[in-house]
C-alpha cells in the first residue's frame, strides 16, 4: 500500500467498500437476502432496521464473524475473503461493539496492547503503546489517561478506549454498533466531534442506531433493512424521521405522543430519604426523596449505573433499604416482600426482561400466569385450571399483539419485542394502581417501542402512577409529566416536562446543578 493510501495517522485507507448480493441463512431464517451495501472514505453511512431485520448479521459478515452463503466483499474494487476478525482487522476494518470488550482490571494501555505482539519478546511495549495512545487522543479528541484502570473510567471514557483500540490496530473503516446508547447528550456531542474528525481524515464509518435524530444529524447516506431485505438507500438531505420509520416498519409510525393533561390528584407512592447499597456493598442510593401521583408518569433520567437498578429494586421489594421509608397508598411498605407488594396492586416491568421478567424455559402460557398461578381462576385447591389458563393466554396474546407460534412455545424462542409484550401483558392485566417500568424499551425496534409507549400512556389515562426509568432522553421527554434526574445515587432535581430540554437534562445527568 502506497503512502497515498494512508490516513494522516499512518493507518491504511479504504476508499470504497462494497458488499454485493450478500445472503446469510440460519435454520428456518433468511437473515440477509441478496443485500447490497457500500461505504466510502470520509462519509458516515447509517444502517437502520428493526430488531431481526438483519443489521447485526450483515455487519458480522463484514467483520468476519459469519461466512456468507452468497455474495462478495470488495475493497477498492478488489474482492477479498474475510474469514475471521483477524482478517478484517488486517484489512483495516474495526468494530466498536455496543457492549464494550474491555478488561476492567487492566489499564487503558494494557487493554490496547492486549493480543498484540511485543517488539521485546516476553516484555511489554507499554511505554510505546502509551505514547501512541496520547498521539491518537490528541488527533481525535479522545482524551484518556493510558495509565488509568478501566473500572475507574466513565462509560464515555471507556468508549473512547474502544475507539483508540481500533485506531491503534490501523482501522480505516469503523463499524459503530449503537455507540450512543449509554452516553449523556454532552458525551454524544463530543463523540460526534470525534466522528467528524475521523471523516475529515478519510475514515469510512458505518453507524448503527435506533435514534433517528442522531442518524439525521451525523450521516451522509442512510440504508434501511427490513426482514433481511435492503429496502433502500437515501441521502440525508430530504430524509425525515417519519420517512425512515415508515421504511423500517412498512407502515406509518406515530412518533409524536399525544398526552392529555391530567390534574395531580392523590399521591400513590412516596419515597422518604431512601438509602441503599449496591451488590458490591457500596452506597448506591443516598437520601432519595420522590413522590408519584395517580395518573402521572414520573420519568427518572440518568446514565446507566447511577442507582436506577437499585431504585427499582427497593420500590418493588427486591432490595433492602439501609434507611428511609417507602410509602404506598398511605401505607408504610418498607421491607415488604415482592409478593406482598403485588397484592397491593404494584406491578414491575424489570430492566432485565429475560433474567428478572421471564423464565425462558417456560412456555408463553406459563409465563403469563407467574403472578397468579396459585389463585382463581388459574388454580383451585392446589390444582391448575388448564382451560382457564389457555383461554387467558389466548386473550393476552391477541390483546397485546404477541407474535408467537402458540401459547405452548417456550419464551426463549421469541424476539425481544415479543418477550417485552408478554411482560406488559402479565403486569398490566392486573390493572395496577402503581407501575415501575425500568428501561421498558431497551433493545427494542421502533415498532415495538411505539407499542410499549402507547400502553404506558393508556395506563396513565386510567389513573396509574408510573415511574419510568430510562436512559433514552427521547423516551423520557415523550412520555413524562415530570422528570427526576439521578446521578451517583442522588436526585439532582425534578423539573416539569415543559421546562425540560435535552441540554438541561444532560448537564444534570453529568452531576451539574444549575
Amino acid at each position: 500500500m502506497s503512502d497515498s493510501q494512508l490516513l494522516p495517522t499512518g493507518q491504511k485507507k479504504i476508499n470504497h467498500l462494497e458488499m454485493i448480493e450478500i445472503s446469510k441463512f440460519f435454520p428456518g431464517v433468511i437473515a440477509n437476502n441478496r443485500v447490497n451495501f457500500d461505504v466510502k472514505a470520509g462519509e458516515v453511512h447509517a444502517l437502520l432496521g428493526e430488531n431481526g431485520a438483519g443489521k447485526s448479521t450483515l455487519m458480522k459478515v463484514l467483520y468476519g464473524l459469519y461466512p456468507p452463503e452468497e455474495g462478495a466483499i470488495k475493497l477498492d474494487g478488489e474482492q477479498v475473503v474475510i474469514g475471521s476478525p483477524v482478517d478484517s482487522i488486517g484489512l483495516g476494518i474495526g468494530m466498536i461493539h455496543q457492549h464494550f470488550m474491555l478488561v476492567e482490571s487492566l489499564t487503558v494501555a494494557e487493554n490496547v496492547a492486549l493480543g498484540l505482539a511485543s517488539t521485546r519478546g516476553p516484555l511489554t511495549d507499554l511505554d510505546i503503546v502509551s505514547q501512541r495512545i496520547q498521539e491518537l487522543s490528541e488527533i481525535y479528541g479522545l482524551q484518556v489517561d493510558p495509565k488509568a484502570l478501566i473500572w475507574q473510567l466513565s462509560v464515555g471514557q471507556q468508549q473512547r478506549v474502544e475507539i483508540i483500540k481500533a485506531l491503534y490496530r490501523g482501522a480505516a473503516l469503523l463499524i459503530l454498533d449503537e455507540p450512543t446508547a449509554v452516553l449523556t447528550p454532552q458525551e454524544v456531542d463530543e463523540f460526534f466531534l470525534t466522528m467528524r474528525k475521523m471523516m475529515d481524515d478519510g475514515h469510512a464509518l458505518i453507524f448503527i442506531s435506533h435514534k433517528l435524530h442522531e442518524v439525521l444529524d451525523i450521516s451522509h447516506r442512510i440504508s434501511v433493512l427490513r426482514d433481511g431485505h435492503m429496502i433502500g438507500t437515501i441521502p440525508v438531505e430530504g430524509a425525515t424521521k417519519e420517512k425512515l420509520a415508515e421504511m423500517m416498519v412498512g407502515r406509518e409510525i406515530g412518533l409524536k405522543k399525544e398526552r392529555v393533561s391530567n390534574e395531580k390528584s392523590e399521591k400513590k407512592l412516596i419515597l422518604k430519604n431512601i438509602s441503599a447499597q449496591s451488590d458490591r456493598g457500596t452506597p448506591a442510593l443516598k437520601g432519595i426523596d420522590l413522590e408519584v401521583y395517580s395518573g402521572e408518569i414520573l420519568g427518572v433520567a440518568g446514565v446507566s449505573g447511577n442507582g436506577q437498578k437499585e431504585l427499582a429494586e427497593v420500590i418493588t421489594g427486591l432490595r433492602n433499604v439501609t434507611s428511609g421509608q417507602v410509602v404506598l397508598e398511605d401505607e408504610d411498605v418498607t421491607g415488604l416482600s415482592p409478593k406482598e407488594l403485588i397484592n397491593r396492586s404494584l406491578s414491575y416491568i424489570p430492566e432485565e426482561r429475560m433474567r428478572d421478567g421471564m423464565i425462558k424455559e417456560f412456555t408463553v402460557a406459563e409465563n403469563l400466569i407467574l403472578r397468579e398461578y396459585d389463585q382463581l381462576p388459574f388454580a383451585n385447591n392446589g390444582f391448575l385450571n388448564l382451560k382457564n389458563i389457555s383461554t387467558h393466554s389466548d386473550e393476552m396474546i391477541k390483546s397485546f399483539n404477541v407474535k408467537t407460534p402458540s401459547q405452548e412455545t417456550t419464551v426463549k424462542s421469541l424476539s425481544g419485542g415479543n418477550i417485552q409484550k408478554l411482560v406488559l401483558a402479565r403486569e398490566l392485566f392486573r390493572k395496577p394502581r402503581t407501575l415501575i417500568a425500568a428501561q421498558p424499551t431497551r433493545g427494542l425496534d421502533i415498532g415495538a417501542m411505539e407499542y410499549v409507549h402507547l400502553r404506558l400512556l393508556e395506563q396513565r389515562e386510567e389513573g396509574t402512577a408510573t415511574i419510568l426509568i430510562s436512559e433514552d432522553l427521547d423516551e423520557i421527554l415523550a412520555l413524562s409529566d415530570r422528570i427526576a434526574v439521578i446521578f451517583e445515587g442522588e436526585i439532582m432535581g425534578i423539573i416539569d416536562r415543559e421546562e425540560a430540554t435535552t441540554e438541561r437534562l444532560g448537564l444534570m445527568m453529568a452531576g451539574v446543578v444549575e
